[in-house]
């Protein structure tokens, strides 16, 4: 069984409640399981830590998704009680503060690793915050065992910093998609304006989570404001 499992958690340093921060009258929460609703799943799970439970079951149960709490620092654990409680043998990982996940790359990737038989599968140079990760189950439960803090916390680098335990899949992001330069995520009080502004340009688009779609909103957004930026990244198509 191939699950999309969202780690996410309710507060954040840089920007306090941000999974909870409306854009558009809805959180950033909905807007990131509604962008992996369009990716295909034999299920998808929250897995927050235990503090964000009560203030995420509504938002997961109104886009579907099954909600688990686990371990606040300690994600890759958290990871590992999820593959345990729903018997998965595949995960899509994906985290709370990326809104503008590219839900067509993040299928091609995962079929990529399914046909490769990799224990981890992740684009290189997508735009900062558009990606998702297809990992084995059994490689991230042999992972918990010798993973470090940082390893934990972050989930799969003991995975492609150990090629020769894991079959590793990271290729270059197809050209369409390959926008390193751009930033979608939300860490900060200025990303999270910017995904303001993006996402009036993208809600009336058709097909708003398909990745060269969310590409060009980037750029018209950024058309009028610095034409440099424009000029940087090109007609796309």
């Amino acid at each position: 069984m191939t699950a999309i499992v969202l780690q996410a958690r309710i507060d954040s340093t840089r920007l306090p409640g941000k999974a909870l921060l409306n854009i558009e009258d809805k959180p950033i929460l909905f807007h990131v399981m509604d962008a992996l609703n369009h990716v295909k799943a034999d299920e998808r799970i929250l897995a927050c830590s235990e503090d964000s439970f009560s203030a995420f079951e509504p938002i997961a149960m109104e886009c579907g998704f099954k909600i688990f709490a686990g371990p606040k620092e300690d994600v890759l654990e958290r990871y590992c009680q999820v593959i345990r409680k729903y018997s998965i043998d595949r995960v899509i990982r994906a985290t709370g503060d990326n809104p503008f996940v590219f839900a067509d790359s993040a299928e091609v990737i995962n079929n990529e690793a399914v046909s490769l038989n990799a224990d981890y599968a992740g684009y290189l140079n997508l735009p900062y915050g558009a990606g998702v990760e297809s990992v084995a189950a059994s490689a991230l439960l042999l992972a918990a065992k010798d993973a470090n803090a940082f390893e934990r916390e972050h989930v799969c680098p003991y995975l492609y910093n150990n090629p020769a335990k894991f079959k590793v899949h990271r290729p270059e992001a197809p050209a369409h998609w390959r926008f390193p330069d751009i930033r979608l995520t939300i860490d900060t009080q200025e990303d999270f304006e910017r995904a303001k502004d993006l996402y009036k340009v993208l809600k009336d688009t058709p097909q708003k989570y398909n990745g060269v779609k969310i590409i060009n909103a980037y750029k018209e957004f950024h058309k009028n404001k610095n034409p440099t930026e424009t000029q940087k990244y090109g007609e796309i198509v």
